[in-house]
C-alpha cells in the first residue's frame, strides 16, 4: 500500500503534495474564523452567524461555476483570479468587522470571500484524473490522498484559528488570507493545472453546463448532502453534550476525533480488493455510519461521545474517497472541475441543513429535559439518506466522444 502512495509525487513533482495540502488550509480556517471575528468585534453572535452563513451561501452558490469557468478557461487563470479576490475579500472583511462597517456591507464580504475560495480540493482531483490517465488503481490512490489530506486540514484549521484567535482573534482572517495569496498561487501556477477546454464548435456545449452534469453525478451528489447533513446535525449534538458536561469548549477535540479517524481510513481504502465495488463500499459506509450514530444516541459521556465519533470516522473516511471517485467515473473529461465542484456545493447545503435542523431539536430536545445525545438521531437521518443514493449510483460505460 505505502508503494502506491509513494508513487504519487512521480507523477506530480515533489512539491505538489505539500502545496495541495497547504493550498486548502484557508478553506479551513475562514468558517471559525469568521465566527470569532465577526462576534468578538460586534459583540453579537447572531451577527457572527449570519457572516458564517453568507460566506457558505456564497461557496455553495458559486463553486459550480468556479468549477465551470476552470473547465473552460483553465484552471491557472481561474484560479489566479480566485485567490487574489478572495485575499482581497478576507482582509475586506476583517476591515468590516473591525471598525464597525455597516452589516450589508459585512455580509456582502463574506459572500464574496466564500464564493471566490480557490476550490484546490476538487480542481486537484481533476487534475489526479489527467495525471493517472484515469486508470482505477493509481486514481483510487490519488482520491484517497486527497480525502486524507481534505480531513487533516479540516482538524488542523480550526486548530490554527483557535491559537491565533487565543491572542489576536482580529488577525484569523489576516492569516488565512496569506495562506491563500501565497499557497493558492503556488497551486495555481504549478505545472499540474489543466488547461481549458473550449466550447465544441457551434456554441456552448451543452453537455458541460451545470444542469446537464448534475444529471450525470446525481447520485454522489445526493448522498453528498446526506454527508453533509450529517456533519452539520452531528457537530451541534457534539456541543451539546459537551456544553451539557459544563465543558463547550471540548466539542472541537471531540470533533477532531473523527477527522482523524476518518483520514486513517480513506488511506486505506486502497488496501480493498478491485472485487469490492464502489457501490458496495458506499452502501457499507453509509450503514455503518448510521449504526453508529443510532448508538451515539445513547452516550452520555465526553469519553463515549470520543468513541463513538471514532467508530464514525472509520465509515466516513471511504464515503468520501468514494464519492469523489464515482464522480471522477460518471463525469466527462471536459466537465470533471464542474462535477468535482457540485460535490463541495452539496456538502455545503447539507451542513447547513442538517446544523438548522440539528439545532432546533437540540434547542426541544434541551428546553423538554431530554438527553442532548438524542440529536445525533438527526445524524442517522442524514446518513440514511447517503446510504439511499447509493442504491441511485449506476456506473457510466465510457464514451469516447464525451471526453
Amino acid at each position: 500500500m505505502l508503494r502506491r502512495y509513494a508513487a504519487l509525487p512521480r507523477l506530480t513533482g515533489p512539491w505538489f503534495l505539500v502545496v495541495g495540502a497547504l493550498a486548502r488550509l484557508p478553506v479551513a480556517m475562514t468558517p471559525l474564523g469568521t465566527m470569532l471575528l465577526v462576534t468578538t468585534s460586534t459583540g453579537s453572535l447572531a451577527q457572527g452567524g449570519l457572516a458564517t452563513s453568507a460566506s457558505a451561501l456564497g461557496t455553495a452558490a458559486l463553486a459550480p461555476v468556479q468549477g465551470q469557468l476552470a473547465d473552460r478557461l483553465g484552471q491557472r487563470r481561474v484560479l489566479l483570479a480566485a485567490t487574489a479576490t478572495t485575499t482581497v475579500a478576507l482582509v475586506v472583511v476583517t476591515v468590516a468587522a473591525v471598525l464597525g462597517w455597516p452589516l450589508p456591507v459585512l455580509l456582502l464580504a463574506c459572500a464574496v470571500a466564500g464564493g471566490s475560495a480557490p476550490q484546490v480540493g476538487p480542481l486537484a482531483r481533476v487534475r489526479w484524473i489527467s495525471l493517472t490517465q484515469a486508470r482505477p488503481a493509481p486514481l483510487a490512490t490519488a482520491m484517497s490522498w486527497e480525502s486524507m489530506v481534505d480531513e487533516v486540514t479540516f482538524v488542523l484549521g480550526p486548530a490554527l484559528v483557535g491559537v491565533v484567535a487565543a491572542t489576536r482573534p482580529d488577525a484569523t482572517l489576516l492569516l488565512a488570507a496569506a495562506v491563500v495569496a501565497v499557497f493558492g498561487t503556488a497551486f495555481a501556477v504549478h505545472p499540474t493545472a489543466l488547461p481549458g477546454h473550449p466550447p465544441r464548435a457551434g456554441g456552448r456545449d451543452p453537455a458541460t453546463r451545470v444542469p446537464a452534469v448534475l444529471r450525470l453525478v446525481l447520485a454522489p451528489t445526493v448522498g453528498m448532502v446526506g454527508l453533509g447533513a450529517f456533519f452539520g446535525s452531528s457537530q451541534v449534538a457534539v456541543t451539546g453534550i459537551t456544553t451539557a458536561l459544563g465543558r463547550p469548549g471540548d466539542a472541537g477535540l471531540l470533533y477532531a476525533v473523527m477527522g482523524i479517524g476518518s483520514a486513517v481510513t480513506a488511506l486505506a481504502v486502497v488496501a480493498l480488493p478491485a472485487a469490492v465495488s464502489a457501490r458496495t463500499r458506499w452502501t457499507v459506509a453509509g450503514a455503518g455510519l448510521t449504526a453508529v450514530m443510532l448508538g451515539a444516541m445513547t452516550v452520555r459521556t465526553g469519553g463515549g461521545t470520543a468513541l463513538a465519533l471514532l467508530l464514525a470516522g472509520v465509515f466516513m473516511g471511504p464515503a468520501i474517497v468514494t464519492l469523489f471517485s464515482v464522480v471522477g467515473e460518471l463525469a466527462p473529461t471536459r466537465a470533471a472541475g464542474t462535477a468535482m465542484t457540485l460535490l463541495i456545493s452539496a456538502n455545503v447545503v447539507g451542513v447547513a441543513i442538517g446544523a438548522a435542523v440539528g439545532g432546533a431539536v437540540a434547542e426541544a430536545l434541551r428546553d423538554a429535559g431530554r438527553p442532548p445525545a438524542l440529536t445525533f438521531a438527526v445524524s442517522a437521518v442524514a446518513t440514511t439518506l447517503l446510504t439511499a443514493a447509493a442504491l441511485l449510483h449506476r456506473r457510466r460505460t465510457p464514451d469516447p466522444a464525451s471526453t
